[in-house]
């Protein structure tokens, strides 16, 4: 059997070995303990080293974190800590109290550390502390007790370390634990400058990447988290967990984090696929990349182009993978299955012989025979349960063929040179659905059944889909009558997918803007127009509007106001030729405006700003969109042309203003990627500065 190779070198931070392994950290059923003992099997085989005990819904774990386990509780979580020990994996126990705890309560302390107290009992001698997914709005007696948010964590997370006697293994897993959620970046994040600068430097801490479900995790950016944190991180990788959407499941190799990420890190965790028995991909792949060698040695597979790692393969890896995992799905996990008897020197009693004997006469039916599964289907499978950001070739291909069928299906009805041609691919359209369907039955005979429970319905709702699909195809093309399958005023229900969330997308504007196929794109008309007096009540309005979706809990009265305020609010006139109106069929929906000089409006205020960025920054922008408009491009486009009229003007830069928990606007400002964070002397605290030179 093949596995990833023992021979690359084991990565080492010091003296401290690579974290490697999985995070059960997902939302939905947690697995069993049967389960999990499987996996420290697997990771053990491997050649990975951790286990992070951290499923959402374990009451004991989240919900009800200050509650001990009982005996029969305790007697599992002892076996399973030792059944790690067995296997050489380090078992993490993790607890998220950020729901509902008072971190200024000594009570409150008291009780996290009576709980971990007695998980130490059990022989567990690593921890966790995980603050992910909560509300960032403290009590008032922790506003008393703590400057912000981060410090309060901080405080908690120090003294539990210590109270545990410090571990050589204990993570942190902070509330902005990606770059999307730093305000207004990562460096200067002051949540995570907080966190780095006081966390005590034996405590590690855990970053999912750019985003939540990372599709790219380069080395700049972990360099750039590095340096605020202070250490060097622990990837919870999520580029194969599915608790958030019930229709996907990822079954692609582990991909998009370069070898050279390896000695930047702590270690990598992946938190993968709720059904534990198809995530044999996403963990063997992951094992294979911890392992790739450093020296950049000669490939012995054949690149493409997507493919520059010279110490990694996620082709190569993934046929490792599937290879293996074939095995597994060859191998009987119920009594009673019947599988090709092995040669034996003893023949078996045998009985009922009448039954099992049965030979069919010449005018019969043939005995069913069940074709075997074969690694060509598990690399379909994997092509059609790809990744988050992409399908696999085979799926691709399927989704282009389908998307030319349609569009030239005039062609198949018409005496041209184009009919062959369509005919042509219509027919390599339906062998590849054909392939979908045998790739389904011979799954669906596999001996191991645990896997295919695993699977049944993803490979049922994929087996559906496909099937509309190519009756589509054989129907344009003059093949067979319309069939029941296709939409019709009476169908069956596996005609209509997606039950009531699937009606609810069907009517969103928005449906289809997200596909990883995106043909035709979806997309509302929009004007964009000079500003004129008679627009200042609809600017009023939509600023009146969006100061609400702002997101701070404060009273609107209470929040310190922003130089650019009296702009949105028609107290002070845009500057000639500085201000746009954007209109869909509905009427107004955004609007961008600019002062060349922000010193009136500073004044108005009585904001003292610096002339130091004045000189840099003297004028001042705003812009705001309601929700409806999904897309960006038009806001993209009205910000271009206002900074184009603000140069004319003969100013040298811009600068905006924003709430920092507007994180609509914060984000919009941040992927323009010209708008870079300003200091600057008196400002409010919760307010962000961000300028651009022109």
């Amino acid at each position: 059997m093949s596995t990833p190779s023992s021979a690359g070198r084991q990565p080492q931070a010091g003296t401290r070995k690579f974290i490697s392994g999985v995070v059960e950290g997902f939302y939905g059923r947690p697995w069993t303990m049967e389960q999990r003992t499987e996996l420290f099997k697997r990771e053990q085989k491997w050649g990975l080293n951790t286990y992070l005990y951290a499923p959402k819904d374990d009451y004991k774990h989240r919900m009800y974190w200050r509650d001990l386990y009982t005996a029969e509780e305790a007697e599992q979580l002892i076996a399973l800590i030792s059944a790690a020990k067995q296997h050489d994996v380090e078992f993490i126990y993790a607890i998220s109290p950020g729901l509902d705890v008072t971190f200024s309560n000594p009570k409150e302390v008291a009780a996290l550390k009576r709980k971990l107290d007695q998980v130490k009992e059990f022989g567990c001698r690593s921890f966790s502390l995980l603050f992910d997914d909560i509300e960032t709005e403290m009590c008032p007696a922790d506003k008393q007790a703590f400057s912000s948010f981060a410090h309060a964590q901080v405080a908690i997370t120090n003294a539990v370390y210590q109270h545990l006697g410090e571990p050589e293994t204990f993570l942190f897993c902070p509330t902005d634990y990606c770059a999307t959620f730093c305000t207004p970046s990562v460096s200067q994040s002051s949540y995570l400058n907080t966190v780095g600068e006081n966390l005590l430097p034996g405590i590690d801490i855990l970053w999912t990447g750019p985003k939540v479900v990372s599709h790219k995790i380069s080395v700049e950016s972990i360099e750039e988290v590095s340096s605020v944190l202070r250490r060097a991180p622990v990837i919870w990788d999520n580029i194969h967990a599915n608790d958030y959407d019930p229709q996907r499941l990822f079954l692609g190799p582990y991909k998009d984090r370069p070898t050279e990420l390896i000695p930047k890190l702590r270690g990598v965790l992946t938190n993968p696929n709720c059904e534990f028995y198809p995530n044999f991909v996403a963990i063997h792949t992951l094992a294979t990349w911890c392992k790739a060698t450093a020296d950049g040695g000669q490939r012995d597979v054949e690149m493409g182009d997507e493919e520059q790692d010279p110490c990694y393969s996620p082709q190569k890896a993934l046929t490792l993978a599937l290879t293996d995992w074939l095995q597994e799905f060859m191998s009987t996990d119920q009594p009673g299955a019947r599988l090709k008897k092995e040669s034996s020197d003893e023949e078996p009693m045998q009985t009922d012989m009448g039954e099992s004997s049965y030979v069919p006469g010449p005018d019969e039916n043939p005995l069913y025979t069940a074709e075997p599964l074969t690694l060509d289907d598990l690399k379909l499978l994997s092509d059609l349960f790809y990744l988050p950001y992409e399908h696999g070739p085979t799926a691709r291909t399927m989704l282009q063929e389908l998307n030319w069928l349609k569009n030239h299906s005039p062609a198949a009805a018409a005496e041209t040179d184009m009919r062959a041609e369509w005919c042509s691919r219509a027919q390599q359209f339906d062998d590849m659905c054909e392939a979908v369907v045998q790739m389904f039955n011979r799954l669906s005979n596999a001996p191991n059944r645990s896997i295919l429970y695993d699977l049944y319905n993803y490979i049922c709702d994929i087996k559906s889909g496909v099937g509309l699909a190519r009756a589509f195809v054989k129907t344009r093309g003059g093949q067979s009558e319309p069939s029941d399958q296709l939409m019709n005023n009476d169908p069956e229900p596996w005609g209509f997918r997606g039950g009531l969330s699937g009606e609810f997308q069907r009517m969103l504007p928005c449906h289809g803007n997200r596909d990883l196929f995106r043909h035709p794109p979806l997309t509302e008309v929009y004007c964009i127009r000079p500003y004129c007096p008679e627009d200042k009540m609809q600017v009023q309005s939509i600023f009146r509007e969006m100061q609400g979706e702002g997101g701070s809990k404060a009273p609107l009265m209470t929040q310190p106001p922003l130089i650019c305020d009296g702009l949105s609010a028609g107290e002070i006139p845009p500057s000639p030729q500085c201000a746009l109106i954007l209109e869909d069929e509905t009427g107004v929906c955004g609007y961008a405006l600019a002062l060349t000089d922000a010193k009136p409006a500073a004044a108005k205020i009585q904001r003292a700003v610096s002339d130091s960025v004045l000189k840099d920054f003297p004028s001042v922008v705003t812009i705001q969109v309601l929700p409806r408009v999904i897309d960006s491009s038009p806001a993209k486009r009205m910000i271009g042309r206002l900074l184009s009229s603000i140069k004319s003007s003969g100013s040298r830069g811009v600068f905006c203003e924003l709430r920092q928990s507007d994180r609509r606007m914060l984000d919009f400002y941040n992927k323009l990627g010209s708008f870079k964070p300003i200091k600057t002397a008196g400002l409010p605290q919760d307010i962000v500065a961000m300028g651009t030179s022109l």
